[in-house]
């Protein structure tokens, strides 16, 4: 069964579309990468996938079910792009953030000991079993993230999206988190991430889609390499894009 199925969707805040025509399905177990240039509707379109906007026109199924009536809302991790910063604010620690994780499963019951092996399980698979009992405010982005993932995985979630998750991220925390949501995918989770570093997608996604307003590539990595979606997506930016990359040592196009 696909996790995510899209036909011909477009949606837009004006009159005009911010995603146009999209077609694109993302199978049990997959790992896409969604790519494309600043304002190309990326984080729309992941929106758009989760069922959080109505397109205007097309279809949109989770799991095999209209995504407007999808109502099995711990079958999904959703890290916005600004949860961890807005996460410093909270007054919360890190074992009561994977905890959150557990609602859905309990109702208005009382934590069993279940809940509490699947809570300290998440902990330890995103290795922060050691943080359990330290304020999110006082984590580093890096580390929030990893608390997210665990609230995801404490939801036993069976599809985790994450919008630029490691802005703000030094290079050997970010490698490490990627490693992380590799080795997830591996275990049979379904990831959709979005990331401006298309050296990172193209190393660890097993699908990419690029996106600017309209899909210009959803294949895989390496048939991405070669063609020229990147050039049509990002046009004129294409040089500045590959530039930054080498500048900031984070791995330029191939």
């Amino acid at each position: 069964m696909s996790a995510i199925d899209l036909s011909n969707v477009t949606f837009g805040y004006t009159d005009t579309p911010v995603v146009e025509d999209v077609s694109l399905t993302v199978e049990e177990g997959e790992f896409l990468g969604l790519v494309g240039p600043n304002g190309s509707g990326k984080s729309t379109l992941l929106r758009l996938m989760l069922g959080l906007v109505r397109p205007d026109a097309g279809n949109v199924e989770l799991f095999g079910e209209p995504a407007r009536s999808f109502d099995a809302g711990e079958r999904i991790g959703y890290v916005a792009q600004d949860v961890a910063s807005a996460a410093t604010e909270m007054p919360i620690t890190v074992r009561e953030v994977v905890e959150m994780g557990r609602y859905p499963h309990i109702g208005f019951g009382r934590f069993g000991t279940e809940d509490r092996r699947i809570v300290a399980d998440a902990l330890d698979t995103v290795g922060v079993t050691d943080l359990a009992d330290r304020r999110l405010a006082h984590l580093s982005g890096g580390q929030r993230q990893r608390v997210f993932i665990a609230r995801a995985l404490a939801g036993e979630a069976d599809l985790l999206a994450l919008d630029e998750p490691a802005v703000g991220v030094d290079a050997e925390s970010r490698e490490a988190f990627y490693d992380l949501l590799r080795e997830l995918n591996e275990g049979g989770l379904t990831v959709v991430l979005i990331e401006h570093d298309i050296g990172v997608v193209t190393e660890h996604a097993t699908t990419v889609a690029c996106l600017n307003r309209q899909l210009f590539f959803h294949g895989e990595p390496s048939g991405f390499a070669d063609s020229d979606a990147l050039a049509q997506a990002y046009g004129a930016n294409q040089r500045m894009l590959e530039h930054d990359h080498d500048h900031d040592g984070s791995h330029s196009h191939p």
